[in-house]
């Protein structure tokens, strides 16, 4: 799950993958795997996102795919999962209204 939150941070921000590489110090074909969940991020580099965008690390482990209690996991997900969503949700909208403001 990491692979859809990390881009939709980025996509939300406006950044191109190039862009985002070159800000947390790695290879745009490096990003574009984790993107594609070929990768799995180190913690180095999620440490890395949340400086780059300004939020806790812990809230950026929200979408750690494993955990020990079947209970949480499931729960965890489902939350990631809506989150996700929102913010997808609010990029969409956000583009929709860029595209209105540039044809006026």
């Amino acid at each position: 799950m990491y692979d859809r939150a990390l881009k939709t941070m980025r996509q939300y921000h406006r950044l191109s993958q190039a862009e985002m590489a070159d800000q947390i110090g790695i290879s745009r074909s490096y990003l574009n795997e984790i993107e594609r969940d070929k990768k799995e991020p180190s913690l180095d580099i999620l440490r890395r996102y949340a400086e780059r965008f300004e939020v806790p690390l812990s809230s950026l482990m929200l979408f750690a795919e494993r955990s020990n209690e079947l209970r949480f996991d499931k729960a965890r997900i489902f939350v990631a999962d809506k989150v996700l969503k929102m913010l997808e949700w609010i990029a969409e909208d956000e583009d929709l209204e860029v595209g209105k403001e540039t044809s006026r």
